[in-house]
Order: structure tokens, then sequence, then C-alpha cells
């Protein structure tokens, strides 16, 4: 009778202990998961604060002013606004040219509430829409700048802006596409495209990653005709071009560019096996300047163009790319088919004229 006594109260001991055990274990993973979820609805949730953060403070606001004699007190009149980018502590700001084009007077304000007037305009480039303005103050914040980095399809990305004069905006979008040729009137841009919102003001403004490293300087707004804006397609220059552009403004002015005087198309594929052209790429000549390198060198309408420095040339962008790279009075030797034969062409690089009365 002892004996089943004890091993009845062992039993119940027994399964007491089991089931502390459980509460034990259960009440920890219930703790465990509300910590999770407390961490995942505060610390863990997605957020760009820290980037726009690091990058917003060097967005600039750019007022294009021109002069307005029959205005009281001839102040000056807004002519059109957009944003800038403050790119390095001496002041220097990237922007678009368009944004700055014929102003008689530029304001600069920063997100800290410093005004700044009488700025210098640097160098204007039309050709890639880009300006260099430079202001004097101390403390100035700038952007970071990674080079080396490229932007991929699919990328978030944050346009930073002053969209119609309501004071910084961020929008957030993806990268929809790179390489973006053919839109501008002279092909030297390869476009970044994205859904990002950019409206009349974040024009200059920046395109950051979620970093918060510069990637582009926002420019357009895709039109079609009258229809407006393009619902979702957007564009911005890339760093890397904005950056070196911004190098020789800043250096010389202006951009100095190469130029052959002769104006050209790819050949299909099919044009391009009936003249024999090696790799089915090359870029025939359709027009020339008469007083152009090209003619002086004794090129003709109808030449193929096939090599360039013994370069193979792979399509109409890389041409230009690399006349306009070269400078003004350089020798370089153009491989041209002509009635099926090929000749080595020597041709002395003429200069790009700037023409600072159109956009792009």
């Amino acid at each position: 009778m002892i004996k089943d006594t004890l091993l009845y109260l062992g039993k119940a001991i027994a399964f007491g202990l089991v089931m502390a055990a459980i509460i034990l274990v259960a009440n920890r993973l219930m703790d465990d998961d509300l910590a999770h979820f407390g961490n995942h609805t505060t610390s863990k949730r997605m957020s760009f604060h820290t980037s726009v953060r690091a990058a917003a403070p060097a967005v600039v606001n750019i007022y294009n002013l021109v002069s307005a004699p029959n205005r009281p007190l001839n102040q000056p009149k807004l002519q059109g606004l957009g944003s800038g980018v403050i790119m390095r502590k001496e002041g220097y700001i990237l922007t678009n040219y368009h944004v700055v084009r014929k102003a008689d007077e530029i304001v600069v304000a920063l997100q800290d509430g410093r005004k700044f007037t009488g700025v210098e305009v640097v160098g204007l480039d039309p050709d890639t829409d880009l300006a260099v303005l430079k202001i004097e103050g101390e403390k100035l914040p700038t952007v970071h700048v990674d080079l080396e980095s490229s932007p991929n399809v699919g990328d978030i990305v944050l346009a930073i802006g002053n969209p119609y004069n309501i004071g910084q905006t961020i929008t957030q979008g993806i990268i929809s596409a790179t390489g973006r040729n053919g839109l501008s009137s002279n092909g030297y841009l390869d476009f970044i495209q994205t859904d990002a919102a950019i409206n009349a003001g974040n024009s200059g403004g920046a395109l950051i990653d979620t970093t918060g490293s510069l990637i582009g300087i926002n420019t357009a707004a895709y039109q079609l005709g009258n229809e407006g804006g393009g619902h979702g397609i957007n564009f911005a220059i890339p760093i890397q071009l904005a950056y070196t552009i911004m190098d020789k403004l800043i250096k010389d002015g202006r951009v100095i560019r190469g130029a052959l005087g002769v104006s050209g198309e790819e050949l299909d594929p099919y044009m391009a096996q009936m003249l024999n052209i090696p790799n089915l790429r090359a870029v025939i000549i359709n027009a020339m300047d008469p007083q152009g390198a090209a003619a002086a060198a004794g090129l003709r309408v109808g030449d193929v163009i096939v090599k360039y420095q013994g370069e193979a040339v792979t399509g109409s962008n890389m041409l230009l790319d690399r006349i306009a790279e070269t400078a003004p009075n350089t020798k370089v030797t153009l491989q041209v088919v002509r009635n099926g034969k090929l000749l080595d062409m020597p041709v002395v690089m003429g200069e790009k004229a700037v023409n600072y009365g159109t956009n792009n």
C-alpha cells in the first residue's frame, strides 16, 4: 500500500515537472516572438530616412530671374525654377543648363535657410543640358558620389528636388532602364530611366540610391507631342557623365569637343552585308559640312566609316563619342569603304561649336 502511494506521488510530481518545463519554454518562445514583432515594427521597418538625411541638405533650390523694368522698383521677374546639387565644399553646384538658361540673375536657396545672390555661372554645356554654378559660403553640405558604382535595372532610387516651388520633396521609384539614347538632339546622352516622379522644378536635382549616393542629375519627364507628362517615364543624366562634364566646365568654362563636320546613320545588316562590311557594323555619311574637317580631308557623302583610329565602329553613338572625345587639331585616321574599296583617310579634327541658343 505504501509502495503504491509513493509510486502515485512520483508520477504526479514527474507530470508536474514536465508541464512546468513546457510552460516555461512556451513563455520564452512567446516572449521572443513578441520581441521580434516589436523590433520588426519599430527598428526593423523599411525606411530611407538615413539616405535622405545624408543627401537632401546638399540639394538646393535655384531661381532663374530676368530683368523687368516695368515692375515696381524694377524687381526682377521669376523666369524659371529648378534644383541643383552641391558637389564640392568650395561651392560648386551641378544643375541643368535649361534651369539657368538666359538668366539675368540666379538665386540659390539651401535647405538650412541660407540664400545666395550674385551666383557665379562657371560654365554651360547645352549638349548635355548641364551647368555648373558657384556660391561662396562656409560649411556647405555636399553629396556623396561613388563613380565606380553602376546603377542596375530594378534598383530603388529617390529623386530630390523642388517641384512647382512647393519645397523640397522626395519621390521614390526604381530604375526602369539604363543607356537610353536617342532622346537628345545630339546623341551624347545615355539616360537613366526611372519611374520616380520628376516634375517642373525637379530638374537639376539629385537622383540617389538607398545609400544616399548620387547616381544621376534629374533632367526631364518624357513628353510626346502635347500629351503632357510621361506617366512614370522620367530621365536622369548618369553621374559618371555629369561629373566628367562638371570637371571640364570648372577647368575651361566650356566643354571642348572634336568635330568632323559630317552626319551619318548606321547601316542596317542587309546593306552592310551587300557592301561586304566587316562585322556588319558601320556608319554611312549622308551629309557633310563643306567647310568641315571631313570635307577638307577628302571624305565624301556615301563613304562608309568602318574604323576610327583602328577601332571598329560599332554604331553611330560610339563614333560620335570618339569624335567628341578627340581634341581639336588632332590628326586621326578613318578607314572607309568607297566603291567597294578600303581606304585609310587621315583627318585633322575640327572643333564643335557650342550653341547656347537652344535646349536639348
